[in-house]
């Protein structure tokens, strides 16, 4: 298929068959084990199990899956009438060739994409997204490594009672990370966790701490809140959450700068990689909230964030170096906003290539913020490696980096108080910022330092050189005679 994004969209069709069935007999067992009555969701649809017809001929295949299964999965849940079932409404199956299906079909069977394994998921989203930018579509459908995306959600530490925001989505890495973080802290023994070189986590089917029906209630309808302006993403986020486990998703087709939508202070988490390559709305459209002087995506979005956390509510969001630096009106009107009327907690500088190969070198950073107070202090951390290699390969060191000494500098830094400008991550006073139009950039702050380099006096440069071109001329005469003698 020629369109990235329509692949996704139709591979996501067929991994959402699969998992299907594995997540209903996964409930089954679970509705067995606590003695309580469980009604499946191909009650009366056996027909429709990916276990019935995977091994379908492939003209039969694809009839069925198109007449018979896509229409099943789209009508899920319509008695509720869920978002689930108004985001599928529009969907549509265009796989066009048997043997398209089937291969693809035989393929996604064979791969581990089961509760226990999910990062395999993850791969194949990660992979078809970095088509995108080879197909030169438009940046917005960028997803951060996950590295980096379990680094935020570390950073800002959600927990059960919280309601978490992305208010430009994606395919919901960062809502599925925060579920999966929140999991983790509440599953006993930790070490029933497997943890893989590059950090990712496995066996995430515990929560066994979490003993209150309510709160398992609220973690899979009103915790988990995403909003797209691209249908076709909206979809893909629906059916990513519910295949990792969250039930009812609050997914929606929103552009959240826009004038339909008008939040405020709802949640306490925001995490976000909003658009920012590029990116700008017309200024008719912009929400009537919105004060910033500007039609730069990568600037509303991070004033959009602030409407929408309650006080004290926390962010991170990656943001590109334009924004902590830049110098238009609106640029400092966004950094004073931040740091006189919330608390700015600290800025992560990251490498160039973290974003390779989607996006080239596009220097970013990660601004950490609550909402409400004023800024006292700004903790900022200069990251060098974020465990892969800088380059477009990506290729994989350690999968850590400096995340790990990130975490826990960021959580012990009030304790710690770095003042050492020289150091991986200090201080600076707001005063100090301030005095500086505001800006937010590591390298204006940081004190570099240099070694001093010894060269040697220019007669012995000199004599040097003489020593090189002699041994060059005996090479010379000896490679003649060699010549000669041949």
């Amino acid at each position: 298929m020629s369109n990235p994004l329509q692949s996704i969209e139709q591979m996501s069709y067929i991994i959402f068959m699969k998992r299907l069935e594995d997540m209903d007999v996964v409930e089954q067992n679970r509705a067995r084990a606590r003695d309580i009555e469980y009604t499946s969701v191909f009650e009366g649809k056996d027909a429709c199990r990916w276990s019935n017809w995977k091994h379908y001929p492939a003209e039969q295949m694809l009839v069925h899956v198109r007449d018979v299964v896509f229409p099943f999965i789209k009508n899920l849940h319509s008695e509720e009438k869920t978002l689930f079932t108004r985001q599928m409404r529009d969907a549509v199956f265009i796989i066009p060739k048997p043997s398209l299906l089937q291969e693809a079909v035989a393929l996604i069977d064979e791969m581990d994409i089961t509760a226990q394994n999910r990062d395999t998921q993850g791969d194949i989203y990660e992979y078809l997204l970095s088509q995108l930018s080879t197909a030169g579509m438009n940046g917005q459908f960028r997803t951060p490594p996950r590295h980096i995306i379990r680094m935020m959600v570390e950073l800002v530490e959600p927990d059960v009672n919280d309601r978490i925001c992305d208010p430009a989505c994606g395919t919901a890495g960062f809502l599925i990370n925060a579920y999966e973080y929140i999991i983790r802290k509440y599953t006993s023994p930790p070490d029933m966790l497997e943890v893989d070189s590059e950090g990712e986590y496995h066996n995430l089917i515990g929560g066994d701490n979490i003993t209150d029906q309510r709160h398992w209630e609220k973690l899979w309808s009103d915790t988990f809140y995403g909003y797209d302006f691209d249908s076709t993403m909206a979809r893909i986020s629906l059916m990513n959450m519910m295949l990792h486990g969250i039930k009812a998703p609050q997914i929606e087709q929103k552009d959240t700068l826009s004038k339909l939508y008008n939040e405020e202070e709802r949640y306490s988490v925001v995490l976000a990689n909003p658009p920012f390559k590029g990116g700008s709305i017309d200024k008719s459209d912009i929400s009537d909230i919105l004060s910033l002087p500007t039609t730069k995506t990568e600037l509303l979005f991070v004033e959009r964030m602030i409407h929408l956390l309650t006080i004290g509510g926390r962010c991170a969001v990656i943001v590109p170096d334009g924004v902590v630096f830049g110098s238009s009106k609106a640029h400092k009107k966004l950094r004073q906003m931040l740091l006189e009327e919330n608390q700015v907690e600290g800025i992560v500088s990251m490498p160039s290539g973290v974003f390779r190969p989607y996006a080239g070198g596009v220097s970013t950073a990660v601004l950490i913020f609550a909402k409400g107070g004023a800024t006292e202090k700004v903790w900022f951390y200069d990251m060098e490696a974020d465990g892969f290699s800088l380059d477009d390969k990506r290729t994989l060191i350690d999968g850590k980096g400096d995340i790990p000494d990130i975490i826990e500098h960021f959580r012990g830094r009030r304790d710690e108080v770095p003042e050492d400008r020289k150091g991986k991550c200090f201080y600076v006073p707001f005063e100090e910022i301030k005095e500086n139009n505001f800006d937010l950039s590591i390298s204006r702050y940081k004190e570099i330092e240099y070694e001093e380099i010894e060269y040697d006096p220019p007669e012995v440069i000199i004599e040097k050189i003489e020593g090189i071109e002699k041994q060059i001329l005996v090479n010379l005469d000896e490679l003649r005679e060699l010549l000669k003698n041949s």
